[in-house]
Parts: C-alpha cells; structure tokens; sequence
C-alpha cells in the first residue's frame, strides 16, 4: 500500500537526502479467520521489504503451529520474500561439465502460497486469475478453508488497507497530516495496530449466544470463548 511522500516528493529527492526521504510503501499482513493485524512494515517497494515483512510474520508465530497459508496479489517480490524466509540453499547436481552450478533457494515442503491475479485494462479488471505458486494445490484449498469460500482471495487485507486510509488522516491528506518522519509515520501504525486488534469491534467475527431465557424463566447468558 503506497503512502506517498515523507518530506518531499521522489522525483525531487537528491543523493544528499536523507535515505527516508521520498515515497514510502506500507506492506501488511492479516490473519483472515480472526482478522488479527498482525505486521506491518514500511519501506521502498522491494524484495527486501517484503522479506522483512515476513520475518516479523515469522517471529510472531508459535514454534507449534505450522507455516500458515499465504496469499497475496501476483506482485513478484511477496514469492521471492517468502522463500527467502521460509526456504534453504541447496546446491544442484554437478555434471562435470563447465562450472559449477551455484546454490539456489529451495522452498520448504510444508510451504503453501497462493496468487490473485488481476488482468486490467485501461485502469478496470477484465480478468481474475487464480494460481498456486507453492505446495500441492488440493491441499491449499483445503487449508484456506471455509472461511474463503473455497476461493483464493485477497479480500480481507484489501479491506484492512482501505480501513487504515480511512482511519490515518496522513495516508489521505498531504498537507498538515504529512507523515515528516518515517519512524513517527510507522510507529502512528502500531497505535492503529494496537486499536484495530484490541478496541474496535468486527461484526463479521460477531457470535450468537443464549438469549438469556429457558422455559420462561431467565438465565445466565452463556459466553462462548473465541
């Protein structure tokens, strides 16, 4: 998600600049059955942002749960990030012929990642494409679950990104609330973090309970844990 300049413009910014001036892009992630916002990362649009995006996801996960299902948009650097953080090196065969063959990044097995792809022309999508980059495909769709309606998608971190522009003036105004700062700008979204996962209510997680009454008589209500 792009911001937009911090101090000045990117085409106005000089090598003698400090390396925070200019365009700043905003990558997040989204647990989707909880809606949990659980990272962020603010940065330049490059593999190494998304690989330090992924990192944060990496160190915030329980050493018993498994490598989650991801899926994104069919921006190039979210794959190279992903088996940056959750692949090995591995050295190919050597022949004996010419040099030899340098190591290359291998995913791991028990990594799932699938892509939406969207085919636009003159600015409106013409064309949805569904893809599964890693893991057995039957076995991601089986993962994704119910909750996606048995679709790859990327409606829920869409929508945690329109939420944060309508929640941040400094991603929608350019004038007074103008992020001057990119450690400010990004430590305004740990307090919309904080706020999004502790304070403010989600209906779609909403959960119906005992209406209080049995037989004409009332009860206690009986509280589900979520």
């Amino acid at each position: 998600m792009r911001y937009g300049p911090t101090l000045k413009k990117e085409k106005n910014v000089t090598d003698s600049d400090p390396e925070d001036c200019g365009d700043v892009y905003t990558l997040t992630s989204i647990k989707t059955d909880t809606r949990l916002f659980i990272s962020h990362h603010e940065g330049d649009r490059s593999t190494g942002a998304a690989i330090n995006l992924f990192k944060d996801v990496e160190r915030r996960r329980s050493i018993h749960s498994p490598i989650p299902v991801f899926t994104s948009d069919n921006w190039d650097p979210f794959e190279e990030g992903l088996v940056n953080v959750y692949g090995y090196l591995e050295t190919p065969h050597y022949n004996g012929i010419g040099r030899k063959p340098l190591p290359i990044l291998i995913p791991y097995p028990s990594l799932k990642y699938a892509q939406v792809c969207k085919k636009k022309e003159k600015g409106r999508v013409v064309e949805v494409l569904q893809r599964v980059v890693f893991g057995d495909p039957d076995e991601v769709m089986e993962a994704l679950g119910i909750d996606s309606g048995g679709k790859i998608n990327t409606a829920y971190i869409e929508r945690l990104n329109l939420t944060i522009r309508n929640s941040l003036a400094r991603f929608g105004r350019r004038g007074m609330n103008c992020s001057k700062d990119l450690q400010i700008h990004s430590h305004a979204i740990d307090f919309f973090q904080a706020w999004y996962n502790l304070v403010k209510p989600h209906k779609s997680l909403r959960i119906k309970i005992n209406e209080g009454r049995k037989n004409g008589c009332s009860v206690l209500r009986q509280w589900r844990k979520v």
